[in-house]
C-alpha cells in the first residue's frame, strides 16, 4: 500500500457559537466541542484511509480558554501518523471574536481512528509521509503517544514501552 502526504488529510470546520451549543456562564460547552472535534477528525481519517474510520480513543482535551456565545469555532484536523489499523490526528481549536477582531487558542487534542473494512473489521490503511518540520516533530512522537494510550488502556505493559523507557530514561537501557 503505497503512502500518502500527511498534509493530504488536512481538514478546516467551522461552527457558530449559538445559544444551545452554551452552558450557564455563556461558554461553548465542552461535550458539544468534543462532538465537533470528533467530526472533523473522523474526516480527517477517511481522507487519509479512504475507509470508513471510527473513535477509537481520544487523548488528554485540556481546555486553555473558553469560547464565547456568539463567536466562531475553528478546528483543524491533520493526520501526525498511521499504524497498522490506525491513524493519530491531531487537532487545533480557535475561538474567533468577530465583533472585536481577535483570534485565540482554546485548546489541542490527539483522536486516534480505526479503519474499518466492509465487514466492520480493522483495516491496513497507508503510511502517512510528514513533509514540514511540524509534521515531522508530531509523526516523531506518535509513537510515544500511542504507547502511553496502549498502557492505559492495558493492552501493553510498562516494560514493553521501548520509545517511553528511553524518554524518561534515557538510551543507556
Amino acid at each position: 500500500m503505497e503512502g500518502k502526504k500527511a498534509g493530504e488529510s488536512f481538514t478546516i470546520m467551522n461552527e457558530l457559537v449559538l445559544p444551545n451549543d452554551t452552558n450557564t456562564f455563556g461558554n461553548l460547552m465542552g461535550g458539544r466541542l468534543m462532538y465537533w472535534m470528533d467530526i472533523a477528525a473522523g474526516m480527517s481519517a477517511v481522507k487519509h484511509s479512504n475507509a470508513p474510520c471510527m473513535t477509537a480513543s481520544v487523548d488528554n482535551l485540556s481546555f486553555k480558554n473558553p469560547i464565547r456565545l456568539g463567536n466562531i469555532v475553528h478546528i483543524e484536523a491533520k493526520i501526525t501518523r498511521a499504524f497498522n489499523t490506525s491513524v493519530e490526528i491531531h487537532l487545533k481549536v480557535w475561538g474567533e471574536d468577530s465583533l472585536h477582531q481577535y483570534k485565540y487558542e482554546s485548546n489541542e487534542a490527539y483522536f486516534t481512528f480505526v479503519a474499518l473494512d466492509p465487514n466492520g473489521k480493522p483495516r491496513p490503511v497507508p503510511t502517512a509521509i510528514p513533509e514540514t518540520e511540524e509534521e515531522q516533530k508530531l509523526y516523531d512522537g506518535a509513537l510515544r503517544r500511542r504507547q502511553l494510550r496502549l498502557i492505559l488502556a492495558g493492552k501493553m505493559k510498562p516494560h514493553d514501552a521501548n520509545e517511553l523507557k528511553a524518554l524518561f530514561m534515557g538510551p543507556h537501557l
